[in-house]
């Protein structure tokens, strides 16, 4: 092929890519130079907008780089709060994985928020980390819309709501978990059992309740209403709650606590009263974090594999960013077990 034939060839291509660019422009209602953003993964077009061009670049043929080429080597880490132990828990984790892939983590939080603000989505959509973990919150369909178009996997860990069938998750068994603690408590010779949940809206806590009303009915027990309260898996709430619990002139003789926090609340507020554990009243906690086998006495829990957990979510987050063809939304639930110490013990009156 002469120099000048091989000229018209590559001008031909040229003209035709152009020529189907500015197709895809007028079919998508946008300008060239949008579709242009699109095919550069540019973070400054409207999610729909770009939905809409990505469909159209699909089916067009054209191949877009490899998402993995221009990735910064980070995994964002976003929490609703960042106040206690259970968080630090799921911090190793997730720093634990990201060392053995040679990533580092960015910590983010949403002031208490189920979702993080649009500020954050703008700014993870910028530095294109390999992935994003959400911890006991979610996205929008807005911000799931943008990550999706910056080919940014995400996958959610303890969920605070439905994630969808198309949003992968990792969790616990929760259910299992308030069954146990419950079902350890009736075999003591327990019969008024109290429970101090965490928030209602979230779906961790509500599955440790109906673990813990499962329990009653298969003992043949009654739920009492006034034996339950909501929490918010803070201390104060368990000190407040529990108070209002242990001061009943029919108090319960033993508490089950959505979490250790809300548990060593329980501990404080017996203290106030002069009650003792476990001989007045039993108490059982949920996640086993550090601190429940110091405090005096060591805390009876349910304990909750957060560092693996957390380790797991990043490494499926990870692997959602090497796949080369979407994968399927995946569910991954890591058994809990009932840790016995010296908080329980069968009541004495």
């Amino acid at each position: 092929m002469t120099r000048a034939q091989s000229a018209g060839t590559n001008g031909a291509r040229r003209s035709a890519q152009t020529a189907t660019l500015a197709e895809i422009a007028r079919e998508a209602g946008v300008s060239a130079p949008t579709v242009s953003k699109v095919l550069n993964d540019r973070a400054d077009v409207a999610p729909a907008t770009r939905a809409r061009v990505e469909e159209l670049l699909r089916a067009h043929g054209y191949r877009r780089r490899r998402a993995e080429a221009s990735r910064a080597p980070l995994i964002d880490l976003v929490f609703h709060e960042l106040e206690s132990a259970w968080a630090m828990e799921v911090i190793r984790g997730v720093e634990n994985a990201a060392r053995d892939a040679g990533l580092s983590v960015v910590l983010s939080e949403s002031a208490g928020r189920l979702t993080p603000g649009r500020t954050w989505a703008d700014q993870v959509a910028a530095r294109r980390p390999h992935g994003v973990i959400l911890v006991l919150s979610g996205l929008d369909a807005s911000q799931r819309a943008l990550l999706t178009s910056r080919s940014i996997p995400f996958v959610v860990m303890d969920p605070a709501g439905d994630p969808g069938d198309d949003v992968p998750s990792i969790g616990a068994t929760n259910w299992h978990g308030g069954l146990a603690a419950t079902r350890h408590l009736i075999e003591l010779g327990h019969t008024r059992i109290g429970a101090i949940s965490g928030p209602a809206r979230m779906m961790c806590s509500r599955a440790r309740v109906d673990g813990y009303r499962a329990a009653l009915e298969t003992a043949g027990l009654p739920m009492d209403p006034e034996l339950v309260r909501t929490g918010d898996f803070h201390h104060e709430a368990g000190y407040r709650l529990g108070r209002e619990l242990l001061c009943r002139p029919d108090r319960p003789t033993a508490l089950f606590a959505g979490n250790d926090l809300q548990a060593l609340g329980v501990y404080e507020a017996a203290r106030e009263l002069g009650l003792r554990i476990p001989e007045d009243v039993s108490v059982v906690g949920f996640d086993d974090l550090p601190v429940a086998r110091w405090v005096g006495p060591p805390l009876t829990t349910v304990r909750q594999p957060l560092m693996e957990m957390a380790e797991a979510a990043a490494r499926l987050v990870l692997d959602l960013g090497r796949a080369e063809a979407p994968t399927a939304a995946t569910r991954v639930e890591l058994a809990t077990s009932l840790v016995v110490r010296s908080s329980t013990g069968a009541p004495t009156a």
